[in-house]
């Protein structure tokens, strides 16, 4: 079996415009874990707005740089729920959740979305459905269709579907006002990174940021449930083994890249004298992982005349690394 598991930058310009752009892995190991997860990130400038969509995946936005407003209808409710999102924040996008974005300020806004793709249309992708612009679900349906929906006139429902020909993102006029005050609670739909949240069940994925110092190591591991990892700063190298002890990925990382790392895989992470930010989401709410080295890795519990046997070494040496374990945990 083969898996394509190389560290990569966004490879796909979805839309493009005055108002940001939307970007995608479109090579993303469709073939690697069963098109099970994706990723793709929204570039806002400033007055940049999102169009309202859906989306038919689950996935975690994290915003990388600049402060927002998202818009988001769940599922099951009527009401449209405004958040204020500023650096740093993690917040869940359900499959089949309306949501818009806008910039209100004067630098770029950033978001990274990653999650889990087997129900997309397109294997390792987000699809998107779009309620306005070019691409509009409404323009497939016949004036005849909209008339009778919303009641209007034949000109009407043609305005409807035709005046908005942008797709996607576009640039609000500094004259219109943009709602910027969130009408809800954060955490009720920004996930606390740094606690347990409740919004992990909720959407099915679990997310994580791990900050490492210059030259440290980010010591092997491996989870039950498929990883993918966006390098938010800084740089470093990475390691991932795979099936029979074979190490599929051995390479620099930077910025901007996303790694996979597939479920029962070990990956371990060094940094640069840079340092290392890392944002990931598990496929799973609550995964479970199992490290390798330090204070609680498996070599530490097992106990030392299985370890002298099963690697065939002396018990100082046994006792070094035992030692060692405990010293860097």
């Amino acid at each position: 079996m083969e898996f394509n598991l190389q560290p990569q930058k966004a490879d796909a310009t979805v839309v493009k415009g005055e108002g940001g752009g939307y970007y995608a892995w479109a090579s993303i190991t469709p073939d690697v874990v069963g098109a099970e997860i994706g990723a793709g990130i929204f570039v806002l400038h400033p007055r940049g707005f999102a169009l309202p969509h859906y989306g038919d995946t689950r996935k975690i936005g994290y915003v990388i740089e600049g402060t927002c407003t998202m818009g988001i209808i769940s599922p099951n409710s009527k009401e449209e729920k405004i958040v204020v999102l500023n650096k740093g924040d993690a917040v869940p996008v359900e499959s089949g959740a309306i949501s818009w974005w806008f910039n209100g300020g004067d630098s770029d806004v950033s978001v990274i979305f990653l999650g889990e793709s087997s129900e997309s249309y397109t294997p390792g992708q987000f699809d998107y459905y779009f309620l306005t612009g070019a691409m509009a679900l409404l323009r497939g349906f016949s004036t005849e269709f909209i008339s009778k929906m919303y009641d209007l006139n034949a000109d009407q429902s043609k305005e409807l579907l035709e005046k908005q020909t942008n797709t996607l993102v576009i640039k609000i006029d500094k004259g219109i006002e943009m709602p910027r005050i969130s009408n809800c609670k954060r955490e009720e739909y920004v996930i606390n990174l740094d606690e347990d949240s409740p919004l992990v069940d909720r959407i099915g994925l679990s997310p994580k940021l791990v900050r490492l110092e210059p030259e440290s190591a980010l010591d092997a591991y491996y989870s039950t449930a498929h990883q993918v990892i966006y390098v938010v700063k800084g740089g470093g190298k990475v390691q991932i083994v795979g099936l029979n002890g074979a190490r599929m990925v051995d390479e620099v990382v930077e910025e901007g890249q996303v790694i996979v790392v597939p479920k029962f895989f070990v990956v371990a992470m060094i940094a640069s004298h840079q340092g290392l930010e890392l944002f990931s989401v598990s496929t799973s709410p609550r995964p479970t992982s199992k490290s390798l080295a330090g204070n609680g890795s498996a070599y530490k519990s097992l106990s030392s005349s299985i370890l002298e046997i099963a690697l065939n070494v002396p018990a100082e040496l046994v006792e070094r690394l035992k030692f060692e374990e405990c010293k860097s945990g």
